[in-house]
């Protein structure tokens, strides 16, 4: 396994001013050192590694000076220095942490004068002003409070002044955020500001409480009590202040809580305060006056959620829980917190928030086992398993152990872990085996199906409570059935974690209780044995998720357990070689030995010499016909425990046999696995290298002759050379033009690998170079992959060429270059797309050349003497300038011709490529490092101006109605005249009046229709048309649409390009960048005016690629009006949608065209810490519109917001922010599905769709009723509460439809989507007695469904019944179905009733966790 190399420190060096220098000079001796001279030194130093080391000389310099060296001056001025150079320092500059751990080993003698010296450093540092200084001094006082005794010893002395600045700077920075608001950045930078100094302050009320301790400073008129007030008031306004960001309101809900403990008196009685803070039961009768007048809010107001919330935090985090501390009321205040956090968790759905208390909930639980340390009877039993606290935390364990949010899943977790503990710690001492709780759980727990991820972590709880053999005595198969998921590889972690806590648990068991070694045996049978099956014979996702995640862990377990295995899979090896599907035994054991000798079980010479497995055997893995066994050979060879092992003759010689066959693969996975494990294997070789070089070097000639009879270092690099040599002529032959792709995206790929790894470090031995290996055939076989269609290979070749250029451009000759020039200039206006893209890689690799310039682009483009013979100008800034100056000029000729005809230009030179070109140019060019910029700024402006005229060319044929058939490719003259009407409607530019006179046109010869009604059969139609040389060149609509959607492409590529040139400090009033302020402005409106008109798909998603990157460009610009536009353009198109206006040119069909995606990068580029505020905006508009209250509204808004909304649910960038909206999307969906208009349900059912994706999850396999995306009733229903009772009443309407006896057809149009949702819930062995939200009101009309005429509405009823069932009412339910069955005399029987009934008793059976 190759190990990373670790990362070289960089420490910012110190510098002193001149009169700290002088200082030092005044007291420096020059024939000796003193502690200036040592100063003045390290200060000359411009290396920080090397002033660490001169700081560390202090401290043993200063303890040799005399008891007198005291009262000398120059020890004062040089303690002054240090003080100032402290002060000045970063909080990360290594320097300062040295600093500090130096002077901490100050002698007693010279502590007062330097608190002394330090105490002057810090008053002059509390007397900062600016507020966008105050960090500075903020880390000054963590650093001095951190293990620094000096300046511990300072701020005592200054406690006041301190105390002083920490209240101005919470106010200050307050109200410089209040005066920023809306410039996140400022903003942004202002909140961690305000974090550090509430941190702060918390800090120095911890760590010098002895100042603020005792009665004196109680006294109401103290500064001490006035400031401490301060900072409380401060820290309240803060907590409530939801404009905050999260992390500033929770650290003010524990500084809340800590000043309060600081200050209050009795203690005792601040449990209380705190249970009745949370309840709202504050009577402020019995409330000091101070508290009242500080934290008012806190007692009159009904707080917030996320208040009490944080104030739960503080009350855990900073109140003492050990050992019952706080007796009775700390008891009373536990579960009082315990019962706020759970009713929280039915409110907070937001993502950030849930994360929150989940954390929280967690702290609670290891509050709750400090407390119970103290043995109090009365909590054991309010804490026991069987109570109601910890029932209702079980409940929220099951209800969010599936969480989409990694974090709360992590939580859960630990919440299930630490109930597990609690209970145990509450039943110490108990007689009674086994416990009925975790007998209980483990029951529940074995009879959950094994697609729920929760199931894995919290067996692997209990396994550690109650040992894996009392598990496996319930049921001796769970290891079989855990193997039998790892086919599946979101599980595969999950289920390899619990295997290994089940393993690793026996083993300890079976070490402990028996004596003899005979367990292995039955340890081996139960473990390993069914993993030997699985591997040769099991699918090919199984074996590999097995390898990957099982294998290893098995293995560190019980390395010995690995002999066992190769013994079993030998003997069958040679004859179950395996097949195409399974791996065989051949196939599994080169997967143990591969794994074994990856994590260091195993050498591969031992391997060999051993006799475990025979080279040929290798050979056979090798070019087996599984793909995963030819890995797992090759991984045999490449991977090793040890980064420097040298790799052997053999292992060489192999290699070389496996590049003869497996260079063309067809699975881009095992090409990717293959390049992978070559580059460990050069990694290897060249680490080892570098070991036989140094031994080499160490060697003694005595050395030399002892070991001449092992391999010799100078041989081994010998070998190794040879070997990279036939393994790069083995790589270029197989790149000769017309190989296959994967052949060479495979050779390419190594060969990078090589280049990368083989690059020489000056003064170091390299053991092999690629340059030596190139020759001028080789660079021009790699330039011919730029012509290969598939972009990885140009990508691949393009790279391997920047790394060889040197040599690569030493090997051409300049007629040769100006061969490739031309031939990049050709291909730029190619009709094939992926013409351009070769030109761009060309051109991108010669503008690097030295010589192009005179060689190729004096003949195209005006030469520039001054540009030219300017040295300090790169040559690839030149290159580019002139290169991009040559495209521009053609493709603006190019857009003149198009503006007389669209059709030749299409047909002879597409202007696509040309920009295409250009921009790739200036993707490649340092933009930060530019000499030209006068220059740039010209070009810049001309190709803003050349984008422009190009979109005005193309727009008309990507904003038509109809853009995929603009030229007259109908055969009747019917069809000729829809196109005129097409033609009248988008106006197009053409002067040749081409587009505004139909016409139809045989393939033989061109007949202009004189009129419309002259109806004639035509046949293979194409429009004809004659080029500057009188060639005919035919022309399809296809061509046209082609030219026209990759022009509007290009240039909204180019342009979103060109905004990144704009500084983040740029203001509208001047810019120094490249790009001017209204420059940008102007290219918003062009994307808005785009992606709002475009009716062509390819057109208005790759606009929106390139405003996509004008957004993000946005949110983080200085300048108040570029960063207030996303917001100002949002609103506006919000409001257009809602106007309804009938001149709106808003697109209606196509779901709504681009506006989707316009609104799509306008939130997206919002800060992802933010508050979300445009997210929140908007979703709020949007759901009105999709589900108005009034049906007289106006329904193209309505279809306009749920098309917007489906785009947005299927958005991940917006990640967990969006779930807070999706019940009420859910709602306008199934709302909308009644709506008699067409468009409202076609929109309606599409956002349905993505809705339930968003829910449930990607949809992986084709069974309809898989429960991988499903979930239980209680977590969908505890999620979403909103959707409880609008599902109910949807569903009491439906069925008040289904009246059988009056209409049987009237079927309901949302009957569908409801059991459609309701189907996808399921039950769960753990429905308890805690959930708030019952599921029998749901039953009756679910039953009813059951009666509807239509099949698949019945089939659904029947699935959609079984979730709302509890386990112990299915025997009921199915007789109560039963009796509901019509007699046979009965004079009117409905056969659809009689199948719904039946089919929903089918299911309440076939459910497993009914039966169960």
């Amino acid at each position: 396994m190759v190990l990373k190399k670790k990362k070289e420190i960089q420490v910012d060096a110190f510098f002193l001013d001149q009169q700290q220098l002088e200082k030092l000079q005044m007291f420096s001796k020059a024939g000796e050192q003193n502690l200036a001279s040592l100063l003045l030194h390290c200060a000359q130093l411009s290396d920080g590694i090397q002033q660490i080391q001169c700081i560390k000389q202090i401290i043993p310099l200063v303890k040799k000076m005399d008891q007198n060296s005291a009262c000398d001056p120059m020890v004062k001025a040089c303690l002054d220095v240090l003080g100032e150079t402290y002060f000045s320092l970063g909080a990360k500059n290594p320097l300062k942490k040295v600093l500090a751990s130096s002077l901490n080993g100050l002698p007693e003698q010279f502590m007062t004068l330097a608190v002394q010296s330090f105490v002057c450093c810090l008053r002059e540092e509390l007397k900062t002003t600016d507020v966008y200084l105050y960090r500075k001094v903020l880390d000054n006082l963590t650093s001095c409070m951190e293990d620094f005794s000096l300046g511990r010893a300072s701020i005592k002395n200054l406690f006041e002044e301190v105390l002083q600045f920490l209240q101005k700077s919470l106010l200050d920075i307050q109200e410089e955020n209040r005066k920023n608001h809306g410039n996140r950045i400022v903003q942004t930078q202002l909140m961690h500001d305000l974090l550090i100094a509430i941190k702060v302050s918390m800090m120095l009320v911890q760590k010098l409480q002895e100042n603020i301790q005792g009665s004196l400073w109680k006294h109401h008129e103290s500064f001490v009590w006035q400031s401490m007030c301060s900072l409380l008031k401060s820290s309240t306004n803060f907590l409530m202040d939801a404009t905050l960001l999260q992390t500033v309101q929770t650290t003010s809900g524990l500084a809340v809580i800590l000043y309060t403990k600081a200050m209050y008196e009795p203690v005792e009685e601040l449990p209380a305060l705190v249970s009745d803070l949370l309840l709202g039961s504050m009577k402020q009768a019995g409330v000091p006056a101070w508290f009242v007048s500080n934290c008012g809010s806190l007692c009159t107001e009904e707080l917030p959620d996320s208040v009490l919330l944080f104030l739960c935090h503080g009350a855990l985090a900073m109140l003492e829980w050990k050992n019952g501390s706080m007796g009775e009321n700390g008891e009373k205040l536990l579960l009082d917190i315990a019962s706020v956090l759970l009713s929280l968790s039915s409110e907070l759905k937001e993502s950030s928030m849930a994360t929150s208390l989940s954390r929280i909930l967690a702290i609670w639980t290891n509050s709750a086992l400090a407390a119970l340390a103290s043995g109090s009877p009365d909590l054991k039993i309010k804490l026991n398993g069987n109570s109601d606290v910890i029932g209702k935390l079980l409940e929220y364990i099951y209800t969010h152990w599936e969480h989409p949010l990694d974090a709360v899943r992590h939580q859960t977790k630990l919440i299930f872990k630490n109930l597990l503990q609690i209970h145990q710690t509450t039943i110490t001492g108990s007689n009674e085996k086994p416990d009925p709780f975790f007998a209980r759980l483990i029951k529940r727990l074995l009879s959950l199906e094994w697609h729920v991820k929760g199931k894995y972590a919290s067996l692997g709880c209990l396994v550690e409570c109650v040992g894996t053999e009392n598990i496996l005595q319930l049921d001796r198969t769970i290891p079989v059935q855990i193997l039998d998921v790892m086919n599946d590889q979101s599980l595969a972690p999950y289920a390899s974690d619990l295997l290994e806590t089940m393993f690793t648990n026996h083993k300890a068991h079976f070490t402990l209780s028996i004596q003899e070694s005979t367990w292995i045996d039955r340890w081996h049978d139960i473990w390993v044995s069914p993993l030997l099956v699985i591997l040769c014979e099991g699918n090919h996702d199984q074996t590999t998720y097995i390898i990957d995640y099982y294998l290893p862990k098995l293995l560190k377990c019980s390395p010995d357990s690995l002999s066992y295995m190769i013994k079993i899979l030998q003997a069958s090896a040679d004859a179950n070689l395996g097949s195409r599907s399974t791996r065989g035994a051949l196939g599994a054991l080169m997967a143990c030995l591969r794994t074994a000798r990856a994590h260091g079980h195993l050498e591969l010479s031992t391997i060999m010499s051993n006799g475990l497995v025979s080279t040929e055997c290798i050979k056979q893995g090798l070019v087996h016909q599984h793909n995963q066994v030819c890995i797992d050979a090759l991984g045999l060879l490449c991977e090793t425990h040890r980064s420097t092992e040298i790799v052997s003759m053999e292992e060489m010689e192999l290699i070389q046999f496996f590049l003869m066959y497996n260079l063309n693969s067809q699975s881009p996975s095992v090409r990717q696995q293959i390049g992978s494990l070559l580059r460990k294997l050069f990694c290897r070789i060249q680490e080892s290298s570098q070991v036989l070089y140094k031994l080499e070097q160490n060697k003694t000639k005595q050395e030399l002759l002892e070991n001449s009879t092992k391999r010799h270092p100078l041989g081994i690099l010998q070998q190794y050379k040879d070997f990279m040599s036939s393994v790069c002529d083995r790589l270029f032959e197989v790149l000769f033009p017309g190989s296959s792709h994967p052949t060479r995206f495979s050779a390419l790929s190594i060969l990078g690998s090589i280049a990368e790894i083989f690059s020489a470090p000056k003064g170091q031995a390299q053991v092999f170079q690629l340059d030596q290996e190139i020759d001028s055939a080789r660079v021009r076989t790699l330039i011919q992959c730029f012509a290969s269609t598939f972009e990885e290979i140009k990508v691949l070749a393009f790279g391997l060429l920047m790394k060889l250029r040197d040599v690569a451009f030493n090997l051409q000759d300049s007629e040769n270059l100006d061969l490739l020039f031309q031939a990049a200039v050709d291909l730029s206006t190619s009709t094939k797309p992926y013409d351009c893209v070769t030109a761009s890689y060309l051109l991108n690799f010669l503008v690097h050349h030295n010589g192009l310039q005179h060689i190729s682009l004096g003949k195209w483009v005006e030469h520039n003497p001054q540009i030219g013979e300017n040295t300090s100008i790169s040559t690839v800034e030149k290159n580019t300038l002139a290169v991009i100056k040559l495209l521009l000029v053609n493709v603006e000729e190019e857009i003149f011709q198009a503006k007389k005809s669209l059709l030749q230009a299409a047909a002879s030179f597409p202007m696509y490529g040309r920009v295409h070109c250009i921009t790739g140019a200036l993707q490649q060019l340092p933009f930060n490092n530019l000499t030209l910029i006068a220059e740039w700024k010209e070009m810049v402006a001309r190709l803003i101006l050349m984008s422009y005229k190009l979109s005005a060319v193309v727009s008309p044929v990507v904003q038509s109605s109809s853009p995929e058939g603009l030229i007259p490719m109908d055969s009747d003259s019917e069809s000729s005249g829809r196109l005129q009407m097409i033609l009248h409607e988008i106006q197009p530019q053409d002067t040749n009046d081409y587009f505004m006179q139909a016409k139809i046109l045989t393939e033989h010869c061109k007949v202009e229709s004189e009129k419309l009604d002259d109806h004639r059969s035509m046949e293979n139609i194409c429009t004809e048309m004659r080029g500057k040389e009188r060639q005919t060149c035919d022309v399809t609509a296809q061509m046209v649409l082609v030219c026209c959607w990759r022009s509007m492409k290009e240039v909204s590529l180019l342009l979103g390009t060109l905004c990144k040139l704009l500084p983040s400090q740029a203001t509208s009033e001047h810019s120094d960048g490249l790009i001017t302020v209204e420059q940008v402005k102007n290219i918003g409106d062009y994307f808005k005016h785009h992606l709002l008109q475009s009716r062509h798909r390819g057109a208005f998603e790759l606009a929106y690629a390139g405003f996509v990157q004008l957004t993000e460009m946005l949110s983080r610009c200085n300048s108040e009006s570029l960063r207030k536009m996303p917001e100002q353009w949002l609103s506006c198109v919000l409001k257009e949608i809602k106007s309804c206006d009938p001149s709106s040119t808003l697109c209606a069909t196509r779901r709504s065209a681009g506006i989707p995606f316009y609104i799509q990068a306008l939130l997206a580029s919002e800060p992802k810490k933010s508050k979300t505020d445009l997210l929140k905006m908007t979703m709020k508009e949007l759901i009105s519109l999709a589900a108005p209250l009034n049906e007289s509204s106006s329904v193209i808004p309505q279809v306009h917001a749920l098309n917007i909304l489906r785009a947005l649910f299927r958005d991940t960038r917006l990640g967990e922010n969006i779930m807070p909206y999706v019940a009420d999307g859910i709602q306008a969906a199934i709302l909308g599905f009644m709506s008699p208009i067409w468009a409202v349900r076609n929109s309606s059912t599409l956002l349905f769709s993505a809705l339930i994706t968003r829910i449930f999850g990607v949809k992986r396999g084709k069974d309809e009723n898989s429960k991988k995306n499903r979930m239980t009733g209680r977590e969908f229903f505890s999620r979403f509460p909103s959707l409880y009772p609008f599902l109910l009443k949807q569903l009491e309407v439906v069925t008040n439809t289904l009246n059988s006896e009056a209409e049987e057809l009237k079927i309901h149009p949302s009957l569908f989507l409801l059991l459609l949702i309701l189907g996808r819930l399921y039950p769960s062995p753990m429905d308890g007695t805690y959930s708030a939200l019952s599921m029998a009101p749901f039953v009756p009309f679910i039953i009813r469904c059951g009666h509807s005429p239509v099949y698949r509405s019945r089939e659904m009823s029947g699935r959609a019944l079984v979730p709302f069932v509890m386990v112990n009412e299915v025997p009921q339910t199915v007789l109560c179905l039963l009796e509901g069955l019509p007699d046979f005399t009965s004079p009117c029987i409905r056969q659809n009733n009689i199948h719904g009934t039946l089919l929903q008793d089918k299911s309440l059976f076939g459910d497993e966790s009914c039966l169960s």
